[in-house]
């Protein structure tokens, strides 16, 4: 250039903005922005951006498209043949589930699988008077039975794997599965197992029960919500003896309870004549237990259950009578605040000898029940919060001898983190803990009581601090033996941060500034209660990295590695900007794709037109 040497310090500011000037107002551009855009799908984008980007492409070029479309007859013959095709499997799977009539299983047990139409009723007499009722659809299953009931009812049926989902499907419209019951996770051993299980864990001995026959609310074409499920406990004997009610919140957190009968009692009170005799009165369990489980949003934890259930199956466990449950709920003063009853509203239905018609008929009548049962809730709590002022108990975390919630996907994550780091820790303690080549190993059980533990966890600085403020004043976790907590989470200083590459320092140091301690969990408060002052405890420690991305950052399993940082990422990120929502940082993330993939459309159909 003239008036500049070739070692000036302007000659590179020069350049640059000459070659700033060219790709705005030449036809360079659209490509430029293309190779940017390219250049961050490469490393951050997602199978989002392309789909969105082809939409828009098509949106812009409307014109283009359809003539193509209406000027290609094989385009034309292509999609008609598979849309017919697809159309066609899916009818004609769903027809031949429904009307195949097929019993899998010739059961030899108790009991028999039955369509159950029942009614449901509520009524609130504290602090204000409110009741309703609608109608409701269950089905009784043989603990045991597996199989497929005529293509109506399938009990502990497994998945089928094939290669395409609308292939040879086993399952039933209504499905009761050992997924959906006690607790979490799979059981090879179905619901006879699950339900073994827990009754081991109450330290009653499953052998006193070889029979069960249970009332759920099934799953109807994947759909499954259930309140309440009843477990009717029978002895060798074949008389009812005991009952588990597995109780489910809105929240996905499930109790179970285990109510005994009490025949000492019954047989005193037909003898003093306030009972009537056994032989003319169907039997029933009768039992109370303290309420420690959230449930309805407008009651607190506190007060007691008691419940009156009669034997649904007749003598030796051959016919149906019946379901007839009550449940009341009193208040820890004893007063009676709420009575729910479940009970049979016309007769049971026989799956196994339904004709086609009948099935049909039975499916159009009752197959919408189970879809507006949430719905019907939530009507009610609206009626209830708004018309009758009642306030809201804000939701507490659950007990010990509750069943959390389901993990979401960033703390499924975490927990597989968390897992691989405490055995670390475990194998490098000062002292024995496990193993069966330690035979003075001190055992103890860490039970993580809600999910939200892992995402909380890994807030902290120090893991010690971490694993004792959880446990003693938030209650996510449960403990055992508190006092062998210091030999696992050693009190020690945090790491430097030491990364193999550029990727993980940037993000790992991005980490260490974002870390903050979380706040306390506040207890349990109503809506008619002042909210307390959010102030966060500022920790004023000069601290590095924490001592679990540490662990993380010298694992060489890059899956983990990549997962662990993304998801203290998403939570920081959210944490500082977007009000601690995950969710609404995934939606400002969703407008983020659809704007690059606009500005991606809109540069591809630059390119293409100056190409024509």
């Amino acid at each position: 250039m003239d008036g500049l040497s070739d070692d000036s310090p302007w000659l590179p500011l020069i350049l640059a903005i000459d070659c700033a000037d060219r790709i705005i107002h030449g036809d360079t551009l659209p490509i430029f922005l293309l190779c940017v855009i390219f250049a961050y799908l490469s490393s951050l984008g997602s199978w989002l951006d392309p789909l969105l980007t082809l939409i828009f492409l098509a949106l812009g070029n409307g014109a283009l498209v359809t003539s193509w479309i209406r000027n290609s007859a094989a385009v034309q013959t292509a999609g008609g043949s598979v849309f017919v095709v697809l159309a066609s499997w899916l009818i004609f799977s769903r027809i031949r589930s429904a009307l195949n009539s097929r019993d899998d299983v010739a059961w030899k047990g108790p009991g028999r699988p039955y369509l159950i139409p029942c009614r449901t009723s509520h009524t609130r007499v504290f602090p204000t008077r409110h009741s309703f009722s609608y109608s409701y659809l269950v089905v009784g299953a043989p603990v045991g039975y597996k199989g497929n009931v005529n293509g109506i009812v399938s009990i502990d049926e497994p998945e089928q794997s094939a290669s395409w989902p609308l292939a040879g499907s086993t399952k039933g419209w209504c499905d009761v599965n050992a997924l959906d019951y006690l607790q979490s996770g799979h059981s090879d051993f179905g619901l006879r197992g699950k339900l073994d299980s827990y009754v081991r864990s109450q330290d009653v001995d499953p052998s006193d029960y070889p029979h069960a026959y249970l009332v759920t609310a099934a799953r109807f074409l994947g759909y499954h919500f259930n309140p309440v499920s009843f477990w009717y406990l029978y002895s060798s004997e074949k008389v009812l003896s005991a009952i588990v009610l597995e109780v489910n919140n809105t929240f996905g957190e499930r109790r179970s309870y285990l109510v005994l009968r009490d025949f000492e009692e019954e047989a005193k009170h037909i003898s003093d004549g306030t009972l009537a005799s056994s032989n003319t009165a169907p039997p029933r369990v009768k039992g109370s237990w303290p309420k420690d489980f959230h449930v309805s949003p407008f009651n607190s934890r506190k007060g007691s259950y008691s419940l009156l259930a009669s034997d649904p199956l007749g003598t030796n466990m051959e016919g149906f009578r019946g379901v007839d449950v009550t449940i009341s709920l009193s208040s820890s003063k004893g007063h009676p605040k709420l009575v729910a009853r479940l009970f049979s509203d016309g007769e049971a239905v026989d799956p196994s000898i339904m004709g086609n018609i009948q099935k049909l008929r039975f499916l159009m009548s009752w197959f919408w029940v189970g879809f507006v049962t949430f719905p019907r809730i939530l009507k009610e709590a609206a009626v209830l919060f708004f018309k009758r002022k009642l306030h809201v108990w804000y939701r507490p975390e659950p007990l010990k001898q509750s069943l959390g919630r389901l993990a979401d996907g960033i703390e499924r994550d975490l927990e597989g983190v968390f897992r691989s780091y405490v055995q670390f820790l475990v194998g490098h303690s000062p002292k024995p803990l496990s193993g069966p080549q330690r035979r003075k190993a001190e055992h103890v059980e860490i039970r993580v009581l809600t999910p939200v533990f892992y995402s909380r966890f890994v807030h902290y600085a120090h893991d010690f601090e971490g694993i004792f403020s959880e446990l003693t004043e938030n209650g996510t976790i449960w403990v055992d033996k508190p006092h062998v907590l210091p030999d696992i989470f050693l009190k020690r200083g945090s790491s430097p941060l030491h990364a193999s590459g550029f990727t993980d320092f940037a993000c790992f140091k991005l980490i260490q500034n974002l870390r903050r301690r979380p706040e306390r969990i506040r207890r349990v408060l109503t809506s008619a209660e002042p909210a307390a002052s959010s102030t966060r405890a500022v920790d004023v420690r000069d601290f590095r990295i924490s001592s679990m991305d540490a662990y993380v950052l010298e694992e060489h399993d890059r899956k983990l590695k990549a997962a662990y940082r993304s998801a203290l990422l998403r939570l920081f990120i959210a944490d500082h900007f977007f009000m601690g929502s995950t969710e609404l940082l995934t939606a400002v993330e969703l407008v983020g794709h659809v704007g690059l993939a606009w500005i991606s459309a809109a540069a591809l159909s630059s390119v293409m037109t100056n190409a024509r």
